[in-house]
């Protein structure tokens, strides 16, 4: 998240570790934006910082042409922030899944591709396998169908931008709650596909965490990243570990 106050130390930890694969969470709303806020007065509060009213802010992308260029400014000047920190760009991916919008969409892949953009993620998490983990009976509704919708369009454009992409995508559900219990319960009912399975980890709840994500498990999920169970039961059931950059290479 380029425009966050911990990104520089963020940025220092990944460029000592080169194996690692990093990504631009590009972020649209509820975060801080790299431009300065009276340049893109249409997309930032009072405060400077976009609001969490996503409907609202769909609504202005789609309609309104003086906030489109305010937001192509902004996605252009989070691309140039994370190529600035000469980290090779995995992939891209947005804050509350934003890209989901197809006006977002777009511009990510247009401006993307200028920067080297070759993967974005597919917010797009199979019922099956998650109610099977949790020994449940599938459910879904008017919101689940829309999602569907909503991702296999995303995915249509992907794909044909030449882009890679997950096939399904495990976090939405559980979102806060990755934990090894739930990891364990999961991997055998991994789909055939490529498969990206995202939390939320931390070393601990400080202040700033608690006040945007009270009810998420932080530390339970960091556990469940390290967890030597996790990585036995990944090696059990053949699941490969891979990464955005090296399914587009």
């Amino acid at each position: 998240m380029m425009g966050e106050g911990a990104v520089a130390d963020a940025v220092e930890r990944a460029l000592a570790l080169p194996s690692l694969k990093v990504g631009l969470h590009l972020t649209l709303v509820e975060g801080t934006p790299v431009s300065p806020p009276e340049t893109i007065p249409d997309l930032v509060g009072a405060d400077g910082r976009f609001p969490s009213d996503m409907v609202a802010a769909g609504f202005r992308f789609f309609f309104l042409p003086r906030v489109r260029r305010q937001l192509e400014r902004e996605i252009r000047a989070q691309f140039a922030a994370f190529a600035a920190t000469g980290l090779p760009l995995d992939h891209v991916n947005t804050h509350k899944h934003i890209h989901l919008h197809p006006t977002v969409a777009g511009m990510i892949i247009r401006i993307g591709r200028e920067f080297g953009l070759r993967a974005i993620r597919l917010p797009s998490e199979p019922a099956r396998p998650v109610a099977a983990a949790m020994g449940l009976a599938m459910s879904g509704g008017l919101g689940a169908t829309a999602l569907r919708l909503w991702t296999r369009q995303l995915a249509h454009t992907i794909r044909r931008a030449g882009m890679v992409a997950n096939d399904q995508v495990f976090g939405l559900a559980w979102s806060g709650a990755v934990t090894e219990e739930r990891l364990l319960a999961l991997i055998p009912h991994l789909p055939d596909g490529v498969s990206e399975i995202y939390g939320h980890p931390a070393t601990e709840m400080t202040p700033s965490i608690r006040r945007t994500m009270p009810d998420y498990r932080h530390p339970e999920e960091l556990a469940g990243l390290l967890s030597p169970r996790v990585r036995a039961a990944l090696d059990a059931h053949g699941v490969e570990r891979t990464s955005f950059s090296e399914l587009a290479a």
